[in-house]
């Protein structure tokens, strides 16, 4: 792992990494925020997943999280979402919703893209790691969140893993990627036609087929663009409802799909997470 820059910051250190991938065979870049703590203390972990376009400076800049993290005594890791670098593949006509920056969370299987595309292996297993091995952090008390793309991230990884995570909350997700252009474009591109192979990547597929976590929570704008053709948050309500998937879904006035939106309710996804990591 290579340091990359470190701020002081909210009484706490944010730091910008680099190391060599294992999972994506290429050099990848993730931004930690520590808070100040007692020397041989641990501190919980919230990982934070974020959409497409994105990288990790997006809600390191914008986020509005690190007062927060430091008065909760959260560590927050934002990595990157997708694999880059020379000979990393992207889509053909340089589409933002496909390729570099839009990495979906999943294990590729289709070429040529299976042999980088693995993020889904990077955020639930290298990872974590990595940050257990460098960090003050408690990886026993570990919770996940993320935005749109992120926000879908955070749904699928959780709901697979319900014991490696204390809590799960999304801004904005793609709850269906089955039932939306993005999803149905990216993972045709990056696992095939076989919509069966689909499912382990769609929330609500997930949870039909018996996946639970505790509860999750979702933050979502009424104005957000893309709210009715792409986020569909009716559909998670509609399988949560039917399967007793406990779920709290707030949709808030007037708000769309920005970082304006997600720093305003950052603090209370924090504070969610650190009660239910306490606990």
């Amino acid at each position: 792992m290579q340091v990359k820059s470190t701020n002081r910051s909210h009484g706490g250190t944010q730091g910008v990494y680099t190391h060599s991938s294992t999972a994506t065979g290429t050099e990848m870049e993730f931004s930690v925020f520590v808070p100040d703590h007692a020397e041989g203390e641990v501190l919980p972990v919230v990982f934070y997943l974020s959409g497409l376009t994105c990288t990790q400076a997006n809600v390191t800049e914008k986020g509005e999280f690190r007062a927060a993290c430091a008065e909760l005594g959260l560590i927050l890791v934002a990595p990157d979402t997708s694999p880059r670098g020379e000979g990393v593949p992207d889509d053909a006509e340089g589409a933002y919703d496909f390729g570099l920056g839009a990495g979906f969370y999943v294990n590729a299987t289709e070429e040529p893209f299976a042999k980088n595309y693995r993020m889904r292996e990077y955020i639930e297993t290298e990872l974590p790691a990595l940050i257990g091995a460098e960090f003050p952090a408690d990886m026993s008390r570990v919770s996940i969140m993320g935005h749109s793309m992120g926000g879908h991230g955070a749904l699928t990884i959780a709901l697979r893993n319900p014991e490696k995570y204390k809590s799960v909350s999304a801004f904005s997700p793609i709850v269906s990627p089955l039932n939306c252009p993005w999803g149905e474009k990216a993972l045709t591109g990056y696992i095939g036609a076989d919509k069966s192979s689909w499912r382990e990547y769609d929330a609500c597929a997930l949870i039909e087929d018996g996946a639970r976590v505790p509860e999750i929570l979702v933050d979502q704008g009424t104005a957000d663009n893309f709210l009715e053709g792409q986020l569909k948050p009716e559909l998670l309500t509609q399988v949560c409802e039917k399967t007793g998937q406990p779920l709290t879904l707030r949709m808030q006035e007037g708000y769309d799909h920005s970082y304006y939106f997600i720093s305003t309710f950052m603090r209370d996804h924090l504070e969610w997470h650190a009660i239910r990591m306490k606990s």
